[in-house]
């Protein structure tokens, strides 16, 4: 709910009563049309002085990036989905109720962050049990971390088959409520909340996004 409300802009001020019910409506309607899905896999990874990232085959530029990745040995790549039927339920609303659209695409958001946290706590307790610990995730578009890297994220874990997840000439994805990122993998236990960098009051740490 805390979530969904900020995407909608009311940033620290509290929604009017009508429009939290329309959020419980929404969150409701949103787990009947999602089939969340996910994909992980886990790369050693290297770092160069200049901080370029050599992983699975691919090279990284990037210097928002190299910075979230500073110290790290290994690269989650991670691709999740709510899946086409909540695109599907937000398209009807928005020929016929513009305001519950808005309000769909903001619970939407609220839901895959969510469910992307899950994901990458589940994968965090694997990777503790080697003494490595999970950075905030971080995806393609963040900072001058490269939209185009989309491509190589999702062909190295095949989306399209694993999770159904496609991308458009022009980068976007399909379903639309998805997302890829790149988590790093480090020996040194950095206290990084699940809520990630948007939540965080520290503001001069030098993993932020």
């Amino acid at each position: 709910m805390k979530e969904a409300v900020r995407y909608l802009g009311y940033g620290n001020n509290t929604a009017d009563e009508r429009t939290c019910a329309m959020i419980q409506e929404s969150f409701t309607e949103l787990e009947r049309a999602a089939d969340p899905r996910s994909i992980c896999r886990i790369f050693d990874m290297e770092q160069d002085a200049d901080g370029t990232i050599k992983a699975a085959n691919m090279k990284l530029v990037s210097k928002s990036l190299s910075r979230n990745l500073k110290g790290c040995v290994r690269l989650v790549l991670f691709g999740a989905t709510l899946g086409i039927g909540v695109d599907h339920l937000i398209r009807r609303s928005s020929v016929t109720d513009m305001s519950r659209a808005v309000i769909l695409q903001a619970c939407a958001a609220a839901l895959l962050e969510e469910y992307c946290d899950k994901i990458q706590e589940e994968a965090g307790k694997e990777l503790e049990k080697e003494k490595l610990y999970l950075r905030p995730r971080f995806s393609p578009g963040y900072g001058d971390f490269d939209i185009h890297y989309q491509e190589p994220i999702m062909r190295i874990l095949d989306c399209a088959k694993t999770i159904g997840l496609s991308m458009t000439d022009g980068y976007m994805m399909t379903p639309t409520k998805s997302v890829t990122a790149l988590i790093g993998a480090s020996p040194i236990k950095e206290r990084c909340p699940a809520a990630g960098c948007e939540a965080c009051s520290k503001t001069d740490c030098e993993y932020r996004r």
